[in-house]
């Protein structure tokens, strides 16, 4: 059995590489990819808009339902089994997709896709990143988590390529076989279920008693923490989770909107140069608030980053010039990049990593209620509004307003070890 040295790096570093790339490929070819699928379907006679659209709300929410049971099993078992359960679902998806011909069997491909997804991407990733860290989590999960707008900056253009040159009957199965490709073998040469699996403590301390085998005893790092149910109880839980909600609706509405957005006032070359602002300052801020994290209290950097999400899109909504729009893109995108980061850490921070998954899982499944409204709601108001986005991007400011006014009443972190 392999076991940690004291010249050697630390596993858990090959740990988030490995996740690092997993969520650039399943965010990428999922998350990213929906404008792209649904433009596709949309051109068919069977499909409208409409239609098209609502098949994103029910990846979302079947995602959010699915990790319900993600959660109990990467609790109980490898996680590498969830991880490529969920590729392969995420496989026949995709080439199932480029088949569908009635409305129903698009929701049900679509349903399999957002469960594929779920089981692949952040709960298990999170979950081990969690388990691996502890003193240097929030460094460890932005830079895992930064593979989240990587898939969007990188798989996005080969996908429309792809669509464009080939068809879309023809690439959706390719980027289905992308999908498996760039998850399984990572997942099962590089993850691992624990540090006590090989011999080490988070953080790379190392474990004093060993087996004759080579591997750590228990020593209960795993079980450090609030129970699910202890944690439920509280008014924490349901304050983050909550707001949760409405931020998601802001900020993935937000997202799914801001191409009619800027190219409703500027040129179309502006806008091929305005619309990857957001990507980029994703990551860059996902980068430096995982240094920032490690500075100051993580409830404080949560606030200022939901005042921003805020402010940005307050911003957006008011922004009639070139320089406004990009400067609320730019505050927007690095909001987006910590928001995704600091639920799982606030769940990590204030619960342990006992039941983490399931904790993570409950909470996952309600923003995705946001995540899954958040586009129509915006369309619907921007139906209302004579087609202008102003109105739109006053609500979802508003929406994030709200989300950040719940997460205070939550009140401080009681920290769990």
């Amino acid at each position: 059995m392999w076991r940690e040295q004291d010249n050697q790096v630390y596993y858990g570093w090959k740990i988030v590489a490995a996740i690092f790339v997993l969520l650039t490929f399943t965010s990428g070819l999922s998350f990213y990819n929906h404008a792209i699928y649904l433009n596709a379907l949309a051109a068919q006679p069977a499909f409208t808009v409409g239609s098209a659209s609502m098949s994103v709300s029910i990846f979302f929410l079947t995602g959010g339902v699915t990790g319900l049971f993600v959660a109990r099993w990467v609790e109980d078992y490898d996680p590498r089994i969830s991880i490529t359960a969920g590729a392969v679902m995420s496989f026949v998806s995709l080439c199932a997709l480029a088949y569908v011909k009635t409305t129903l069997q698009l929701f049900l491909v679509y349903g399999l896709f957002g469960a594929g997804f779920a089981a692949s991407s952040l709960i298990p990733a999170t979950t081990l990143v969690t388990r691996w860290f502890r003193k240097k989590r929030a460094m460890a999960l932005s830079i895992a988590s930064t593979g989240l707008s990587l898939g969007g900056v990188i798989l996005t253009p080969l996908s429309i390529l792809m669509v464009d040159s080939l068809g879309f009957d023809i690439a959706a199965p390719l980027i289905g076989v992308i999908y498996l490709v760039g998850v399984i073998p990572v997942s099962w040469i590089f993850l691992r279920v624990s540090p006590e699996s090989i011999g080490v403590l988070p953080d790379g301390e190392q474990v004093k008693a060993y087996t004759q085998h080579g591997s750590a005893e228990n020593v209960g790092s795993t079980n450090d923490g609030l129970r699910f149910r202890e944690a439920i109880r509280g008014r924490f839980f349901w304050a983050l989770s909550l707001a949760y909600i409405f931020l998601m609706a802001a900020q993935v509405g937000g997202i799914a909107h801001q191409y009619g957005l800027v190219r409703e006032q500027l040129s179309e070359a502006e806008t091929a140069i305005a619309v990857a602002i957001l990507p980029v300052f994703s990551i860059i801020g996902r980068l430096f608030g995982g240094w920032v994290v490690g500075q100051i209290s993580i409830r404080k950097f949560a606030i200022v980053m939901m005042f921003l999400q805020a402010l940005s899109l307050s911003l957006l909504s008011i922004g009639y010039s070139a320089l406004t729009l990009c400067v609320g893109l730019a505050i927007f995108g690095a909001s987006v990049g910590n928001l995704l980061m600091l639920q799982p850490l606030l769940i990590a921070e204030a619960f342990g990593v006992r039941d983490y998954a399931k904790i993570f899982s409950l909470s996952n499944l309600m923003s995705s209620w946001g995540t899954a409204m958040g586009p129509a709601v915006l369309g619907i108001v921007y139906a209302a509004n004579t087609n202008l986005y102003q109105w739109p991007y006053a609500t979802a400011a508003m929406s994030g307003a709200l989300g950040l006014s719940l997460f205070l009443v939550g009140g401080k972190i009681i920290k769990q070890n």
